[in-house]
């Protein structure tokens, strides 16, 4: 009996059905980034009354239950012990139910505020719902997350496994432009922020019901498989955690994520202001300079993604990238002020950045055996999100120390630890080449068989 899987069609069908409930999230998630303006109006004139302090602590609320809780770590564990159908159809219910509850804080108005412990702050009890909401969804969306990315390994194995990665990451990228177009002029149009929130909840609804569909595909796929000739998988034990936390090639991995997103995410945070004082572009066009970055990984992450699949050479990819990486902030680090060379840097940068996810990710699976995979995908997030928290702090204090009277920021300083992160980048990348010499992951080995 042919597995579902075998069917070009069928495995599409379904990478299609998963990404559209990730792009959904996605385009949640970033929602509420446009709509400042209107969370920071005073509420006599029509806005919600935040103050910038309350505003950065609900964007920062994402994360909260995932790291000081150990969620996601949790959730790539009931990913791996309770399947993928269980553990989606959980993860899209929780996005689901955090965006209600998101939506109901900006619908309402609340009195008073609170107090939070150990020298937090004082928010108002409308920013305290709508963190909550916020983090519950950011548990499903997180966990979701690893779980498209086992539902990809499970389909495209032996397959186009690079590309379709790519096309989920790419449809992911639409989301969130989808979201920083859409979300204030929506809001403008329908009468306030709970509209667009709303619009976003609504989205999650119709993602949540896309994957459920998707796992009636997923139960006809298990019963082929069992079907076949193929041994069934071992299920997961937790003494088998001992396997991945003992693989050097795996930790090779997330330390590369670790150091390549370091020098990607933190630095578009203070892009814009570099290319205003140190480029002298106009500030009210400084920020297309690096929004070029997103939009390009839209195009270039599937291509290269395509490039592993028929040829293979994933740690020489990775190698290149980081190689990119590290050119482009010593550049940036250089006491040249040409904003056409700024340009011409961040195009590099966009290519750098299509490069290393379209090889690192694909490569997890050559790696670690797949009734570890949610456990390793949640393990590489949460460890790359630690490194997304703590280096905007840590730049933001090197920033602060390089402003002089005027107000202008060298940043020499910050460009060379960006360029640091490259550097570790590309001696991982080559230690994970020799790992993989030695141990024959094949990441060096074409994606179809």
């Amino acid at each position: 009996m042919n597995k579902l899987s075998d069917s070009k069609t069928a495995r599409w069908t379904a990478l299609i059905i998963v990404s559209v409930t990730m792009m959904f999230g996605y385009f949640f998630t970033d929602v509420m980034s446009p709509l400042e303006p209107l969370l920071t109006t005073p509420v006599s004139e029509g806005g919600l009354g935040w103050s910038s302090d309350e505003y950065g602590f609900f964007s920062g609320s994402y994360g909260f239950f995932n790291v000081f809780l150990l969620l996601l770590f949790f959730g790539g564990i009931i990913l791996d012990k309770f399947g993928i159908r269980f553990t989606g159809i959980l993860s899209t219910v929780l996005m689901f139910g955090g965006a209600l509850v998101k939506w109901y804080a900006v619908s309402n108005t609340f009195d008073g505020v609170c107090v939070l412990p150990f020298g937090l702050g004082t928010y108002g009890v409308q920013v305290l719902w709508a963190c909550l909401g916020f983090a519950t969804y950011g548990v499903g969306c997180e966990i979701a997350g690893i779980t498209v990315s086992k539902v990809i390994v499970k389909w495209f194995t032996g397959h186009e496994l690079a590309l379709a990665m790519g096309l989920q990451v790419a449809l992911a990228r639409i989301g969130t432009a989808g979201a920083l177009a859409v979300a204030l002029p929506f809001a403008k149009a329908m009468g306030g922020v709970s509209a667009s929130v709303g619009l976003g909840a609504a989205m999650l609804c119709a993602g949540m019901i896309s994957f459920i569909v998707y796992s009636f595909m997923d139960r006809k796929e298990d019963a082929a498989r069992s079907a076949s000739s193929e041994e069934p998988e071992e299920g997961f034990k937790f003494s088998d955690l001992i396997i991945l936390i003992t693989n050097k090639g795996f930790w090779y991995l997330a330390v590369l994520c670790l150091m390549f997103y370091a020098g990607v995410f933190p630095f578009l945070k203070f892009a814009t202001k570099l290319m205003v004082f140190k480029y002298g572009v106009d500030e009210n066009v400084a920020g297309l300079i690096p929004a070029m970055l997103p939009f390009g990984t839209i195009f270039l992450t599937p291509f290269f993604g395509g490039i592993y699949d028929k040829y293979g050479k994933g740690a020489t990819l990775m190698i290149i990238g980081s190689s990119l990486l590290t050119f482009v902030h010593v550049v940036f680090a250089l006491p040249v002020d040409s904003w056409i060379l700024a340009i011409i840097v961040m195009i590099i940068l966009g290519i750098a950045f299509g490069l290393v996810p379209s090889a690192m990710w694909p490569s997890v699976p050559k790696i670690i055996p797949m009734k570890l995979l949610g456990t390793a995908y949640a393990l590489i997030f949460y460890i790359q999100n630690i490194g997304l928290s703590l280096v905007p702090i840590w730049i933001g204090k090197v920033n602060n120390a390089n402003t002089n009277a005027e107000g202008i920021i060298d940043y020499t300083e910050t460009m060379t630890i960006f360029a640091g992160f490259g550097v570790i980048a590309i001696l991982i990348s080559f230690l994970l080449l020799l790992e993989d010499r030695k141990k024959g992951y094949g990441l060096q080995k074409p994606n179809i068989k």
